[in-house]
């Protein structure tokens, strides 16, 4: 099987963070969203501990999430920070999404590698998911609100599961915005002797 090295270039070089005011209203279908998730699924990891988990909300679920986003936000924010458009912007993001994916990372019960590699593994999941929703015209980003300390308020988590973050994602009518980078030579040494 022979990919283009330059549809990959141009694919990891598109994906952007698109966030939730941005999304249009249309679901994602439901094999969309499992393809995603498949994708995910063969990220590197060490050891085949296969760390990511994924709590996904969809349809009404996404009403909870966003009342528990709203309800940590109100009750952990001191007054001379508490913003109201802020608690409406934190209660409406789930909704304006049409999926959010909470990403979990299990830590190895044998603990047989770094925390650190389970982690950069579970990352590796989330930018194979993020270079899926982007082949799909489907935006998303990865936000991590101090609400998930608590995650398990929300949903289950195992022994050893924590939760690292929601992955917002929506079908978008933005136009490609073009990336960022400072030039890869100024992050480069050298050594070839």
């Amino acid at each position: 099987m022979k990919f283009l090295p330059a549809d990959l270039n141009a694919l990891i070089r598109s994906r952007r963070s698109i966030f939730p005011a941005s999304y249009v209203d249309r679901e994602i279908p439901r094999a969309i969203i499992e393809q995603i998730l498949e994708n995910a699924n063969w990220a590197p990891n060490h050891r085949h501990t296969e760390p990511w988990r994924f709590k996904i909300f969809t349809g009404a679920a996404r009403q909870r999430l966003g009342e528990f986003l709203a309800n940590y936000y109100e009750t952990h924010t001191a007054p001379e920070k508490f913003s109201p458009m802020k608690l409406k912007k934190t209660m409406k993001k789930p909704l304006q999404s049409a999926c959010v994916i909470a990403i979990c990372m299990q830590r190895d019960p044998a603990e047989r590698v770094p925390e650190w590699e389970e982690l950069a593994a579970t990352a590796c999941a989330v930018q194979n998911m993020w270079l899926s929703c982007t082949a799909y015209d489907i935006g998303c980003y990865w936000s991590s609100p101090k609400a998930i300390q608590l995650a398990d308020q929300l949903f289950p988590l195992a022994a050893g599961e924590k939760c690292l973050g929601f992955l917002y994602m929506g079908y978008h009518q933005m136009e490609a915005v073009p990336g960022k980078r400072t030039t890869v030579a100024e992050k480069l040494v050298w050594f070839e002797d």
